[in-house]
């Protein structure tokens, strides 16, 4: 095997006899390294080669699950339409108890009168009332008020629009949505309208 050239030279700087004897019988000895990319370096006798790390693969994160939505509780429902009190009923009539609040329908369509009622009805429990007067209209047609075609026709729209309202009136008091306000209704007496309108007594706010 070829020695390195550059094995037999000594270090630079002054040396000794015995220096320069020394450096010699090393510089004999010594054998060159294999020129190459990868060199392996020996272990030492006993010593084991440490094991390579595992490769560790990338988890997956596991899916979040969210909470449980929570639903707040309803409101309970408000109680169901009571029988009006006939001695209270009476009282209106005569005057004994006052009206406290009155509204009138007449001339409304029904999506008109329908909200109207809604907000009177929740404004008079803000005010503290507790008994009103609805007033619908009988809806009743007479043939002989019918002068002329283009009067008929008017009356019979008007007509047709307080029928609808008298009858529509009652039913919508006894929805859920009304019962926040109202406790009971019953028709009024003849000196408030009779049958085309209603005595309301109102549920405390």
């Amino acid at each position: 095997m070829a020695k390195d050239p550059n094995s037999n030279k000594p270090p630079a700087g002054p040396m000794s006899a015995d220096d320069a004897d020394l450096w010699q019988s090393v510089a004999d000895t010594a054998q060159p390294l294999r020129k190459g990319k990868n060199r392996v370096v020996d272990q030492p006798a006993g010593v084991d080669s440490p094991a390579p790390e595992p490769v560790r693969k990338n988890k997956k994160p596991s899916p979040v699950t969210p909470p449980p939505a929570v639903t707040p509780p309803k409101p309970p429902a408000p109680p169901p339409v009571a029988d009006f009190d006939r001695k209270e009923a009476r009282r209106l009539g005569s005057g004994r108890i006052s009206v406290d609040a009155r509204i009138d329908l007449h001339g409304m369509r029904q999506r008109e009168a329908y909200g109207s009622l809604k907000a009177f009805l929740a404004r008079a429990q803000d005010q503290g009332h507790r008994h009103v007067l609805v007033i619908t209209g009988k809806g009743s047609r007479r043939e002989d008020d019918w002068t002329s075609q283009a009067q008929a026709v008017g009356q019979i729209e008007r007509s047709f629009e307080r029928g609808v309202l008298n009858r529509e009136a009652p039913r919508w008091l006894s929805e859920p949505e009304f019962r926040q306000w109202v406790v009971s209704f019953t028709p009024a007496s003849k000196r408030h309208g009779g049958e085309g309108a209603l005595y309301v007594r109102l549920r405390r706010g």
